[in-house]
């Protein structure tokens, strides 16, 4: 059963379609790159650099959120984290997001209260607005649907591909690794805790900045590692031809993720390598030594077409793949 909000007692079939677009953009504020906010036929956003990066993410409930484990502000929190996190992968500064809807007639307007407060604080963490969107009923569906697109500009910079490692680079992530799937582990235990594992796959944590930091120095190949760090690279290696090889013993595993794994009967190294939903960044870059302060060394890039864990091919799911 999902929490109830305040104000449970008003549902969106209340308020209607105009009301309730009115309810969770009033009083909002814009940065001054959204030109043309809420309320029109369509949104303008500037877009200094001539060139619009655009990514698109679905979240639908039951799949990637449950109320039942996150409150209606984590959800939209995530869902614009996401996006975000895509828009960061190409080295671009987020410039603004656009959000639709679809959820049951009775859903409570208190949860969508929340919601659009998760939406907007995790724009505004990112420098941007909500600058639009749409919603609509589900009928008699029960399950709720945000679906979030992301804008970014490049600044005059060319987009980092997943195209581009090329042998001799060496592979560097940003961001947490293992601490989502960790926090999803215990959700599935039926625990609550601890709320700092827990609340990693309620809310991911993308470094944002990260991004253009990497294209301005000099990185080959970006990619957001959202369905874990071997399958992610998966397709940096297929896209740029290249084999990645990463190394074990350059990466920590924070000693929380030990612990869960102790008291779950898990693996912590697993949930580093395969666990999805952190949205940290992967980049490959040709200078070692000029490799952006926050960003950790963790592999090579060679000649040839694989992705191996110390030299050897990895046994199990390399991560998180739709409808399997």
């Amino acid at each position: 059963m999902r929490a109830e909000p305040p104000g449970k007692g008003m549902t969106v079939a209340d308020l209607g379609e105009f009301g309730l677009i009115r309810r969770v953009t009033e009083s909002r504020r814009q940065p001054a790159g959204t030109l043309l906010g809420p309320g029109d036929d369509a949104a303008v956003v500037a877009a200094p650099d001539g060139r619009v990066v655009a990514s698109t993410d679905v979240l639908v409930e039951g799949v990637h959120f449950r109320l039942d484990w996150s409150s209606p502000e984590q959800v939209g929190r995530k869902a614009v984290a996401v996006n975000l996190a895509d828009v960061a992968a190409m080295g671009a500064v987020p410039t603004g997001v656009l959000v639709g809807l679809a959820c049951p007639p009775k859903t409570p307007a208190g949860v969508i209260d929340q919601l659009a407060a998760g939406l907007w604080a995790e724009a505004t963490r990112a420098g941007v607005g909500v600058v639009g969107g749409d919603m609509t009923s589900t009928g008699s569906g029960d399950v709720m649907v945000v679906s979030v697109s992301a804008l970014g500009d490049l600044e005059g910079r060319a987009p980092v591909t997943r195209g581009g490692a090329l042998p001799g680079d060496i592979l560097a992530v940003c961001g947490r690794l293992g601490w989502a799937a960790a926090g999803l582990a215990v959700l599935g235990r039926g625990f609550r805790s601890p709320v700092g594992v827990v609340n990693a796959h309620r809310v991911p944590e993308p470094p944002y900045a990260a991004g253009p930091q990497a294209a301005l120095a000099g990185a080959t190949a970006m990619i957001d590692v959202s369905d874990g760090l071997l399958a992610d690279l998966d397709h940096v290696a297929e896209a740029s031809n290249v084999a990645i090889d990463v190394q074990t013993n350059l990466i920590e595993v924070p000693q929380r993720l030990v612990d869960v794994s102790s008291a779950l009967g898990a693996d912590p190294r697993h949930w580093v390598l395969t666990g999805g939903e952190d949205h940290a960044l992967a980049a490959t870059f040709p200078d070692p030594h000029g490799i952006p302060e926050g960003w950790t060394t963790i592999g090579t890039v060679t000649r040839g077409r694989a992705v191996t864990v110390d030299g050897k091919p990895y046994e199990g799911p390399a991560g998180w793949q739709h409808w399997r």
